[in-house]
């Protein structure tokens, strides 16, 4: 299963580097790929503005049949607005918010976050 993320500032690409796990980088310029296959995204937190093109990616062809749930990475100190724009995405497209990381994530969020993965994957091939 693959890990699609999307990345302004390098963080969230940090952290999926750390899973090494198959994965694809959601290209700001054209978002417009239709990926054919399950998969977990994984976003930061920014405007809506900003991420217009995550959506731009769910909406395109099968991507939204294929997206299983989202994961959030950002900056704790934000409060009730950490995570902001994977919740959105959670609601707006009736998926589960399955994890949530700060700025690139500690080994523990990459260990906790790969048996997240690993569950998800056991679940779709019983």
């Amino acid at each position: 299963m693959k890990l699609v993320y999307f990345t302004l500032t390098g963080q969230t690409r940090r952290f999926i580097k750390k899973l090494d796990a198959p994965s694809y980088e959601i290209d700001p310029t054209n978002p417009f790929n239709e990926l054919k296959e399950p998969y977990i995204l994984v976003v930061p937190t920014y405007d809506e503005d900003v991420t217009e093109v995550v959506n731009d990616f769910i909406e395109y062809k099968t991507n939204r049949e294929n997206i299983l749930g989202v994961a959030g990475g950002g900056n704790r100190n934000f409060a009730d607005l950490f995570i902001f724009t994977a919740k959105d995405i959670s609601r707006d497209y009736n998926i589960p918010l399955l994890f949530e990381f700060e700025f690139s994530g500690t080994e523990e969020d990459v260990k906790n976050f790969k048996k997240v993965v690993k569950e998800i994957e056991s679940k779709r091939t019983k």
